[in-house]
């Protein structure tokens, strides 16, 4: 670096740090020493050095600044520990990253190694909110390096994983080797475009294909795919919720997000835990169900297929060696009436064998263009939000299908003509049991209709008799004998509308005696009380009231009241 260069960079320093705290930064002329920090603007990350669980060895590492358990989310020289506290990071006259161990200051223990023609030039290095470590060229203010693109085990909000075509890199989470060493463990998440846990270089997990069903949730997951990368990335809608994604050593993924409440970090989702969870489990064409407590397996088949071996899947419980085409000669009899049968909400076969044949087509022509390919297997035509409906294909075999009732889709399974047929003959069966059920459910609803009625006749009649039980027991309290039963008006020989006798009710009567009132007595005679009396329209009346114990009957009463009315008394 010549004079004229180191003036300029030296200046544009100066300016970079009357105007901004460099609390999170560090230039050429600063180092790091073991017990130093960088601390980002927010105060949300922290930059240094630490020793993971009961290790004795040193690590330079990015964790969580307002988390009260230290929570490591990168880490520089995962492979390279330091032993003992003779760390120190500086930026190098190439404009590199380096961290040196006070024991061999030749040779760097981790470096960003940059190339030479990208970094001559000044440059900062400055620690994120976002808690990406960013090295930039001071003067364009453009990135040279940034530890998002260098993930450890730990999927930040913000950051891609994936591939960028134009520079060829791929940015992938490899777990730690163990809570106590942050070495490079035995598995990586990798987008591909779909994801996939990989043990070494074998799938053991695949996540659901995009595109993903959206739903109201604080963890908003997005996904890109074009000529010039493909990648998945996740924002939180709350900032002030601290949540992370990462590749457990035990091979999980884990959706953790922080609870200050109880000062710990809370799972919300991990996987693989399923039965249906590794890759391929039931293997090919087959078919796997979560939920499959109905059954003795979970591994079933897809339409038109058969287990390849009927011991291992029944007797053994594995179904690892797939299924088989039903009739292997149907194969060559594509298009002599074959079709194609819908299998609801799954998870899709592996897309690595299917082909996107548009973004905007509708299902019918989805299916015609499976059926004008022999080699097409199967087809899910999938709305695509914010964009139309999309046609997806696979050509050969059709691996890792999993239901999913909440973020499945449907899929339509290329069968032959008797296969179809077969299908068709016990769908009629179910539907005639299904007419034989209906009717049995209606004679059944029937029946217990009439039963219903019945009863609450029946329970309506006895409620009348028990009123009228009361109503006599009132009666014979206020000792009125002539209407202790009904059965009374026929013994006064249904008279009731004799010309010459005026009729009252005995509420009438009642209210115009103010209910027998002493002060309305006015005398007794041998058939009971007499009371005088003043009906509503205030005509003055004189009331004989019937004495239960009076040795008069009904009849004597009866023509004692006729001889009355002829007196006009």
């Amino acid at each position: 670096m010549d004079f004229r260069k180191l003036f300029l960079c030296s200046s544009l320093l100066v300016l970079h740090f009357a105007f901004s705290s460099s609390k999170d930064t560090i230039t050429i002329n600063q180092t790091i020493h073991d017990g130093d920090f960088l601390i980002s603007r927010e105060n949300n990350f922290a930059l240094g050095f630490f020793s993971p669980g009961s290790s004795r060895f040193r690590y330079l590492g990015i964790w969580y600044r307002k988390v009260r358990e230290q929570t490591v989310v990168w880490v520089a020289n995962r492979d390279d520990p330091i032993n003992g506290s003779s760390g120190v990071l500086s930026i190098d006259q190439y404009g590199n990253l380096v961290l040196h161990s006070y024991h061999n200051l030749k040779v760097p223990v981790w470096s960003t190694n940059v190339s030479v023609e990208a970094t001559d030039t000044c440059v900062v290095a400055q620690l994120l909110d976002t808690g990406n470590l960013v090295l930039f060229d001071d003067r364009s203010k453009s990135t040279v390096w940034e530890s998002f693109d260098h993930p450890t085990d730990t999927m930040l909000p913000g950051m891609k994983l994936g591939l960028d075509r134009r520079t060829g890199m791929n940015r992938f989470l490899i777990s730690w080797r163990s809570a106590a060493d942050p070495g490079t463990g035995n598995f990586s998440l990798q987008i591909n475009p779909q994801a996939f846990i990989y043990w070494g270089t074998k799938y053991i997990w695949r996540g659901i294909p995009w595109p993903w069903k959206s739903y109201a949730d604080i963890f908003n997951a997005s996904f890109v795919n074009n000529q010039n990368e493909t990648y998945a990335a996740y924002s939180v809608s709350d900032a002030s919720v601290i949540l992370r994604v990462m590749l457990d050593y035990s091979r999980l993924v884990k959706n953790l997000i922080w609870h200050e409440k109880d000062g710990k970090w809370n799972e919300f989702r991990s996987t693989p835990k399923s039965p249906c969870d590794p890759y391929g489990h039931c293997g090919t064409y087959g078919i796997c169900d979560p939920h499959f407590f109905s059954r003795r397996f979970e591994c079933d088949y897809l339409p038109g297929y058969e287990p390849k071996s009927l011991r291992e899947w029944n007797i053994l419980k594995d179904a690892s060696g797939g299924c088989v085409r039903k009739r292997l000669e149907s194969t060559s009899s594509c298009g002599h009436g074959d079709g194609f049968v819908k299998v609801a909400n799954v998870k899709v076969p592996d897309t690595s064998a299917a082909v996107w044949v548009s973004t905007n087509m509708s299902p019918r022509d989805c299916e015609k263009n499976c059926m004008r390919n022999f080699s097409c297997s199967a087809y899910a035509s999938i709305d695509i939000a914010e964009k139309e409906t999309g046609c997806l294909t696979w050509y050969g075999k059709l691996m890792d299908t999993v239901h999913n009732r909440e973020e499945g889709y449907d899929i339509y399974v290329r069968v032959d003509a008797i296969e179809l047929a077969e299908i068709a003959q016990k769908w009629n069966g179910f539907l005639k049991r299904k007419d034989m059920l209906a009717i049995l459910v209606v004679s059944v609803v029937s029946a217990w209709f009439v039963v219903i009625l019945f009863a609450y006749l029946w329970l309506k009649k006895k409620k009348k008799k028990v009123r009228n039980k009361w109503n006599k027991r009132w009666l014979d309290t206020i000792g009125c004998a002539y209407y202790n039963e009904t059965s009374v008006e026929n013994q006064v020989e249904g008279s009731m509308s004799h010309p010459e006798i005026a009729f009252f009710n005995l509420s009438t009567i009642l209210a115009a005696t103010d209910s027998f009132s002493p002060s309305n007595k006015l005398g007794q005679g041998g058939f009971g009380m007499v009371y005088k009396g003043k009906l509503f329209n205030g005509t003055e009346v004189a009331v004989k009231r019937l004495s239960k114990d009076s040795g008069q009957g009904v009849d004597e009463f009866k023509n004692e009241v006729l001889l009355i009315a002829k007196l006009q008394h």
